[in-house]
């Protein structure tokens, strides 16, 4: 019997490529089609990418996301010049302008999950943007992928520290880590480089940590992603 030889790689590639093409993922079905290949062997290459963390899979085994982006609203919407992306979380919606060929410039829309207060930013790739609002990352980096769906949800954009306490005093939860907008945009703004591109390689935890310590993240809730 002939077997068919998928190029895992260029199955990433072009998930991500579709994402930025036009703002969603690629069925399971469209991706055999491009390939010549069978539904079995896409949904082995795709359970595969899987495993490595390079997209998340609903039951049926379709594309959610690929992290920066998302299939389905996680809180974020990022808006380029013609192409409307959901962001996967404050990290992933910060980090799109540094990746997006062509669109170095977005508008990032949210809202204040205490008070519902809508905010939106126009962020770009040479300096941060100017705001009081912060971020809070509920699950700490070692955790992420344990339920990377409630990880990505918890990842939001408050009004204040205020904002903050009062949402952590009234769902029950800890307190994680928060952080202003200048930090965050430090965070997102190497963090995906080269995943559009072949050969990406995703960081081993010893080069992660140190990439969290040069945008002046350290302690406990920065350990291995």
């Amino acid at each position: 019997m002939l077997v068919i030889e998928i190029d895992i790689e260029a199955i990433r590639v072009a998930i991500y490529r579709n994402f930025v093409n036009v703002g969603e993922s690629i069925r399971a079905d469209e991706l055999a089609e491009e390939f010549g290949v069978s539904m079995p062997a896409i949904q082995n290459g795709l359970r595969e990418l899987a495993d490595k963390h390079h997209v998340v899979l609903d039951q049926a085994g379709q594309i959610i996301m690929a992290h920066p982006f998302s299939s389905i609203p996680l809180g974020f919407s990022v808006m380029g010049k013609r192409t409307l992306w959901w962001g996967g979380c404050a990290w992933d919606s910060f980090a799109l302008p540094h990746i997006l060929p062509g669109d170095e410039k977005v508008l990032i829309a949210t809202q204040c999950p205490n008070c519902d207060r809508a905010h939106a930013w126009s962020v770009n790739n040479q300096k941060p943007p100017e705001g009081a609002e912060v971020a809070h990352f509920l699950t700490p980096t070692a955790h992420i992928w344990d339920d990377v769906i409630h990880s990505c949800l918890n990842q939001s954009i408050f009004c204040s520290k205020e904002c903050v306490h009062a949402w952590l005093s009234k769902t029950g939860q800890s307190l994680g880590y928060i952080m202003n907008l200048s930090t965050l945009w430090n965070l997102a703004s190497q963090w995906y480089v080269g995943r559009l591109d072949y050969g990406y390689v995703r960081r081993d935890p010893a080069v992660a940590a140190a990439y969290f310590r040069s945008v002046g993240l350290s302690g406990p809730f920065w350990g291995t992603p």
